[in-house]
């Protein structure tokens, strides 16, 4: 294995995907796991661009890539959250989880099983490699390629959601801690900013460039990025977090056999 003190796994998507939900389970099921959040590289609001009369929160001039990418060089080299990031986001809320305590049991045991003497992940969590969960609406965006992000990405997991689906999640919630304070959506805001956004940011992701319709699986292997193709868009959390788990397990053990293109 190379001589590296963390993997980094990349979960983006849509917001209001469930994006920060799957990387809190995630992170509650493997040892030796924390939460690395996009939203903590906003940039002051006062430096926010602006899009049909609105703050823009949700595009690539409103993160600071190249914090975003001091921080993954951090993580990589000493397998320690960033002492110069000042988290935000873990203090907005999520709502109650969507995954039974039955599934998140079973998913639980079935690390602790393949962590066991003997078993793949024995020498992994033996070697202290720490797993650092990097949840954001861009990560995979032309922008944020430009900024090389994406290769300091051992694994990039994309989730699916419909637009009517992310609008209701979206508009349920309470709004988001920032630098300055609180920020809520604006009526309108949805339509005119996010969704636009995130199609603008993802085309090139889906089969003519329909961001509701199917992924273009040619693309995604040329990226690197793993989804739930052929699911369709509203897969629930539940089938999700199942998937992810086996995603993560199978792919720590290709970084450790040093197949992985880290």
């Amino acid at each position: 294995m190379e001589d590296r003190k963390a993997f980094i796994v990349g979960i983006s998507g849509a917001s209001s995907s469930g994006k920060t939900t799957l990387a809190r389970l995630l992170r509650d099921v493997f040892p030796n796991t924390f939460i690395l959040h996009e939203d903590d590289f906003y940039k002051a609001e006062t430096e926010l661009p602006t899009r049909e009369g609105f703050l823009d929160w949700d595009c690539a001039e409103a993160i600071s890539i190249p914090d975003m990418k001091r921080a993954l060089e951090h993580i990589r080299a000493h397998g320690t959250f960033p002492p110069f990031v000042d988290s935000k986001e873990d203090q907005n809320s999520i709502g109650s989880c969507p995954v039974s305590d039955t599934a998140i049991a079973a998913a639980k045991a079935k690390v602790d099983a393949w962590t066991q003497p003997g078993q793949p992940g024995h020498s992994i969590i033996s070697s202290k490699l720490r797993t650092c969960l990097l949840d954001g609406f861009l990560l995979y965006s032309p922008p944020l390629e430009t900024g090389q992000v994406p290769p300091l990405l051992d694994t990039k997991l994309f989730l699916l959601v419909s637009r009517a689906r992310a609008t209701q999640r979206r508009e349920r919630r309470d709004g988001y801690v920032t630098l300055e304070g609180f920020w809520t959506d604006p009526p309108g805001y949805v339509d005119k900013v996010v969704w636009p956004n995130y199609v603008s940011a993802h085309a090139a992701l889906f089969k003519d460039s329909d961001v509701e319709g199917a992924l273009d699986e040619a693309v995604l292997r040329e990226k690197g990025i793993q989804a739930q193709v052929g699911k369709g868009l509203d897969v629930g959390m539940e089938t999700t977090f199942t998937w992810a788990v086996d995603t993560v397990m199978r792919e720590l053990e290709k970084f450790a056999e040093g197949k992985g293109d880290a």
